[in-house]
């Protein structure tokens, strides 16, 4: 594919692939939380946990990333926290890129979360807690393997909608290439410079065999995590 792609066209693809990966693997724990919270718990502001959960969904994306910037700016209170406790710069790098896929795919991956925990019969959690066993140990070794097929459909999702981020992202980061210029990013480049059609179209190519081949890849995987579950 190298040959295929020119240098700043992989080097494009390769930063999305990275942002997606990490945005998924960043957020994942927190979507299972605030799914099963969401899902199994009654408290007081689960309906506005539940609103900004999906807040990012109907917000403009813009509106997403300006929302970032003035929250983890570098001379936002909380950006300067970071840079100064962590040395973690957010703003117009690609870790602030991480942030923002991970924040624009966290609502499909927090529903794919919860679709699945409604598949499951409570009653297999009570049988367990009845034999002695803690929440946690029930959690672990009867609700979480139950849970396999709606967690692998949410962490695909999430990477593909990850990989497709746009708005949000260019307004964080900017359009830095080879910092902070992904897939979506450079294609809206290219189709700004005259002559450079064939290389947005490539990159085109590639975003919807990456999207088509998560979701045939969550489906798949899906089904066989439940028919292991199963037995069958």
């Amino acid at each position: 594919m190298s040959d295929w792609l020119r240098a700043e066209e992989w080097m494009a693809l390769t930063l999305s692939l990275k942002v997606s990966f990490w945005a998924v693997l960043i957020s994942l724990p927190f979507g299972l939380l605030i799914a099963y919270a969401l899902e199994r718990k009654e408290f007081r502001g689960r309906q506005v946990l539940n609103g900004l959960v999906h807040l990012p969904l109907i917000l403009p994306p813009v509106v997403t990333g300006y929302l970032l910037l003035l929250t983890f700016g570098r001379r936002a209170p909380l950006g300067q926290w970071l840079e100064e406790t962590f040395g973690l710069v957010l703003a117009f790098r690609w870790t602030g890129a991480v942030l923002a896929a991970a924040i624009m795919a966290f609502p499909l991956m927090v529903r794919a979360i919860r679709l699945g925990l409604e598949g499951i019969d409570p009653k297999l959690e009570e049988a367990a807690a009845t034999l002695g066993a803690s929440r946690f140990w029930v959690f672990a070794t009867v609700t979480l393997p139950l849970l396999l097929p709606g967690l692998i459909t949410g962490a695909i999702l999430a990477f593909a909608k990850a990989m497709g981020e746009f708005g949000a992202t260019i307004t964080f980061v900017s359009n830095i290439p080879g910092q902070t210029q992904t897939l979506p990013s450079a294609i809206y480049t290219f189709l700004q410079v005259p002559g450079a059609e064939a290389s947005a179209l490539r990159l085109v190519v590639i975003s919807i065999l990456v999207a088509m081949g998560a979701l045939v890849a969550s489906e798949v995987l899906a089904r066989r995590a439940a028919k292991r579950i199963s037995g069958r």
